[in-house]
C-alpha cells in the first residue's frame, strides 16, 4: 500500500477539502486527487463523497480511517526504530556486574534523555568486533591484543585500566590484611569456575597465574555467583578475584572482604570499540564520556600482560 496516498488520504478527511490537503502536504490540489484515486482503486471502495462544502469520508472512509492512522504511526515507528539518533543505541556491556555495565549507568544517569539497549554478547573479543562490524551493536567493551588487525572500519580506545581485588571470607588467613601483593597469593587457591578456556579473558588470567605462580581453580560446575559468594564466605581457604568496579551483592553474615592487590597492582586493561562509521550522535556523546572518564594507570606500579592491548586513537 502506497504510505504517500495513506498519508493523503488521512490529510483530506482531518480537512475535509482536497485544496487543504492540497496546501498541508504542500502538494497540488490534482496530485491530492490522483493519489486519493489510487488509493480507491487498491481498496476497490469509494473513500469520499463529493459536496458542494469539499469532500466527505464515505461509509468505507469512515471506517478505513483508524486503520489509515494506525499505519502511519507504524511507519513513524518503523522509521524511527533503524534512524540514527532515533533509535536506541545498542551498547554490548560483556556483564552487566562489571565496571563497563556501572560505567553505561553513569553515562545514563547523566544523558537521561539518550536512549539505551543495554545488551551482553557471550562473545570473546573477536566475535564482538564481527558483531560491531556487522551492525548488530553499536559498541563493545573489550581487551584488544596488540597483535589483533582490526577491520578497517572498527576502530578501539583504551578506556579502562581496572584494578583486580581478593575477595576472602572472614576465616581466610589474608582476611585482614589491608592489601597483598600478587605474590602472597601463591599458594592460596583462587577459585573462577567457568572461566572461559578461549579468548582474551584467558589468555590474561593464563599469565597472571605463571608470572606470579598463583593457582586458578576453574574446574567445576557452575551454579551461579550468589553459590560462588555462599562457598567463599564458608570457608577458610577459598578466594576469588574481583575488578576492583564489579558490582556483588551479599549478606550482611557473609562478612565478605575486597582486599586491594598492590605492589604491583594487576590491571585489566579495555577497550571501547565501534565502527568509525556509525553516525549514531549517541555514540559520539558515549566515546566522549568514557574518554573524560578514562583511567589510565600506566604511570603507577601496574602490570598487564605482555601482549596488552594497543594504546588506540584519540577518542574525538
Amino acid at each position: 500500500m502506497d504510505l504517500d496516498a495513506v498519508r493523503t488520504f488521512v490529510a483530506a478527511a482531518d480537512a475535509g477539502q482536497f485544496q487543504q490537503a492540497a496546501a498541508a502536504l504542500s502538494i497540488t490540489q490534482q496530485a491530492v486527487s490522483k493519489r486519493i484515486a489510487v488509493l480507491e482503486k487498491d481498496l476497490d471502495v469509494r473513500l469520499f463523497t463529493r459536496t458542494a462544502r469539499g469532500a466527505r469520508l464515505t461509509i468505507d472512509g469512515q471506517a478505513f480511517l483508524p486503520h489509515a492512522r494506525e499505519l502511519l504511526r507504524v511507519a513513524e515507528r518503523a522509521d524511527a526504530s533503524v534512524r540514527p539518533g532515533r533509535r536506541a543505541l545498542r551498547v554490548d556491556v560483556v556483564n552487566r556486574r562489571i565496571v563497563t555495565a556501572g560505567l553505561l549507568q553513569d553515562f545514563y544517569r547523566m544523558r537521561p534523555e539518550i536512549e539505551l539497549d543495554v545488551v551482553t554478547l557471550d562473545a570473546d573479543v573477536d566475535g564482538a568486533i564481527a558483531a560491531v562490524e556487522a551492525g548488530t551493536i553499536d559498541a563493545t567493551f573489550h581487551l584488544v591484543p596488540a597483535r589483533l588487525r582490526l577491520p578497517e572500519a572498527i576502530k578501539a580506545a583504551r578506556v579502562i585500566d581496572e584494578p583486580h581485588q581478593l575477595l576472602v571470607g572472614p576465616r581466610h588467613p589474608l582476611a585482614d590484611a589491608r592489601a597483598v601483593t600478587p605474590g602472597q597469593l601463591a599458594g592460596h587457591r583462587i577459585r573462577m569456575p567457568g572461566l572461559d578456556a578461549r579468548g582474551e579473558v584467558a589468555a590474561y588470567y593464563d599469565e597472571f597465574a605463571a608470572t606470579f605462580g598463583v593457582t586458578i581453580d576453574v574446574v567445576g560446575p557452575v551454579f551461579g555467583n550468589e553459590a560462588l559468594l555462599a562457598e567463599i564466605a564458608d570457608s577458610s581457604d577459598l578466594a576469588t578475584l574481583v575488578g576492583e568496579g564489579s558490582r556483588y551483592l551479599w549478606p550482611d553474615s557473609y562478612d565478605l572482604r575486597r582486599i586491594p592487590i598492590r605492589d604491583p597492582s594487576p590491571v585489566y586493561p579495555m577497550s571501547v570499540i565501534w565502527r568509525d562509521d556509525n553516525p549514531h550522535p549517541a555514540l559520539i556523546e558515549l566515546r566522549g564520556y568514557l574518554d573524560a572518564r578514562r583511567t589510565d594507570s600506566s604511570g603507577t606500579d601496574t602490570w598487564t600482560p605482555k601482549w596488552k592491548q594497543r594504546a588506540g586513537p584519540t577518542m574525538l
